[in-house]
């Protein structure tokens, strides 16, 4: 059996049974007294008169050192520099403790503590150049004021978020939907490397675990779990960022949306969010009132490329004028920038052109331009 194992080879084990969750491997270790080495050598009748435990789940805690290679996994996180936490390490977050159903355990790359208070940004895939603008601003700013940016690694929002936080120098943590070792999506393995350097990347999945429909509302419980706050940048009304959203309120955590336009799809679940009683933000300010922060921002430089610029790229009269058209939000077209400016086709083509490399308007996929 298993009594010759550590108590952190225990938890890595426990962790690494097919079949078995973290509300019954909890339920496990509630009834051994927190020893994980005893979970490994409970009887079948002991594990059978506990609620809830299936018969799979039986039979895999039983047999498990048959299906499961221990040195083996030690060697494979060896090999990718990571570590595995358990939840009795000082390194384990200590709002993670608190949820209905905290993993026993994770896979961690990255030597960052998980000591800062921590705010979740998540958001939809599918983004706004307003959008991507408020979550890069919201990870820097959170980060110069001493917060740590949670956030799921995905495309569009979250990456933006966790890119923002890197740029301001500061720690974030991706928390994945597979395996440590498995860099989804794919084309963020850049972004996977810098977080390892100034945050962590962790996951509760042994590693090979691919993402699949399981694992993606498991990924989104321990972003809300191990935050303060969770604000939600850009979400649809189906959006997967509005689960991360009731796991926050579920766990008590403080649940933000940022407003977005009325006939906007990418807005329909913050509005929804806000209609249902979210906490409407309009700046990092809004949310650090609403945390009760005390101002002792770090003084951080603005970052990279990613930063907000110290000197606005030069403009011509004729750029500028085109620029005042978008000064209450709109997305305009070529059409509507001709009427609203007097301008003609060929001047504004060219002008929206000359912005666009200056990096100061962008144009939407619907074919319509917004200031950035």
């Amino acid at each position: 059996m298993g009594n010759d194992l550590t108590r952190e080879d225990a938890y890595l084990v426990l962790n690494s049974i097919r079949a078995v969750g973290p509300i019954t491997l909890n339920k496990l270790l509630e009834r051994t007294g927190g020893d994980p080495v005893a979970a490994l050598n409970l009887s079948e009748s002991e594990l059978r008169r506990i609620s809830g435990v299936t018969t799979r789940a039986i039979e895999s805690i039983l047999y498990w050192s048959k299906r499961f290679d221990l040195d083996k996994e030690k060697a494979k996180i060896r090999t990718l520099g990571a570590s595995f936490i358990s939840r009795e390490s000082d390194r384990y977050p200590r709002l993670l403790r608190e949820i209905n159903d905290p993993p026993i355990g994770f896979y961690c790359l990255g030597e960052y503590d998980f000591k800062k208070p921590s705010v979740a940004i998540v958001g939809s895939r599918r983004t706004t150049v307003y959008g991507q603008g408020v979550a890069r601003e919201f990870g820097r700013e959170l980060v110069r004021r001493g917060y740590c940016v949670t956030s799921g690694m995905a495309r569009g929002i979250d990456s933006l978020a966790h890119r923002g936080a890197l740029n301001a120098e500061g720690p974030t943590v991706a928390v994945l939907c597979c395996g440590a070792d498995i860099i989804y999506p794919p084309e963020n393995i850049d972004l996977y490397r810098e977080i390892q350097d100034k945050g962590a990347v962790i996951s509760e999945f042994p590693l090979g675990r691919k993402a699949d429909r399981q694992t993606f509302p498991m990924r989104n419980r321990l972003v809300s779990g191990m935050s303060e706050a969770v604000v939600v940048i850009e979400s649809d009304a189906k959006g997967g960022s509005l689960i991360t959203a009731k796991f926050a309120a579920d766990q008590g955590r403080l649940v933000c949306a940022i407003p977005g336009r009325i006939d906007q799809r990418t807005s329909s679940g913050c509005n929804e969010l806000i209609r249902d009683g979210a906490i409407l933000l309009t700046s990092v300010d809004d949310l650090l009132s609403e945390l009760d922060y005390e101002a002792n921002a770090l003084e951080l430089p603005l970052g990279k490329e990613d930063g907000l610029p110290l000197a606005r790229p030069d403009v011509t009269s004729a750029e500028s004028n085109l620029l005042g058209a978008f000064e209450g939000g709109e997305a305009l077209d070529v059409d509507s920038l001709c009427e609203v400016t007097g301008m003609s086709v060929g001047d504004v083509s060219s002008g929206v052109m000359m912005l666009e490399l200056k990096g100061l308007l962008a144009k939407r996929l619907d074919g319509l331009y917004e200031a950035t």
